[in-house]
């Protein structure tokens, strides 16, 4: 069964920073790139981070780079991809989405995709 689960979303204050963990599990993960999305409430769901397969590519929205970091775990039999995110401000509130697929920052490239955990951060 393909897993994508995301956790460690929460309520923050401006300025603090909030660890997202993506556990993905039932396909070989390891294979794909990844990558997070958020939407906030009336929104599109929008690009914020993506990573190649092994890591050793990431590429970020202008509005969270230099505060967020993307980075992933190959283990056996789960990946874990991580956003560290730091800095944050209101505007960052919105639900965050986890996606493997293609190295991309268009969603539709990506073919598997988590339920999404909230973060809210208020001013």
């Amino acid at each position: 069964q393909v897993q994508l689960v995301e956790s460690g979303g929460g309520l923050v204050q401006a300025g603090g920073s909030l660890r997202l963990s993506c556990a993905a599990s039932g396909r070989t993960f390891s294979r794909y790139a990844m990558g997070w999305f958020r939407q906030a409430p009336g929104k599109e769901r929008d690009f914020v981070a993506s990573i190649t397969w092994n890591g050793g590519m990431t590429y970020y929205a202008d509005s969270v780079k230099g505060r967020f970091t993307i980075s992933r775990d190959n283990a056996e039999n789960t990946v874990t991809m991580y956003l560290q995110m730091n800095s944050l401000k209101p505007e960052d509130t919105a639900v965050y989405y986890c996606a493997a697929g293609n190295y991309a920052r268009n969603a539709e490239v990506y073919a598997y995709w988590g339920q999404g955990t909230q973060v809210t951060v208020s001013s």
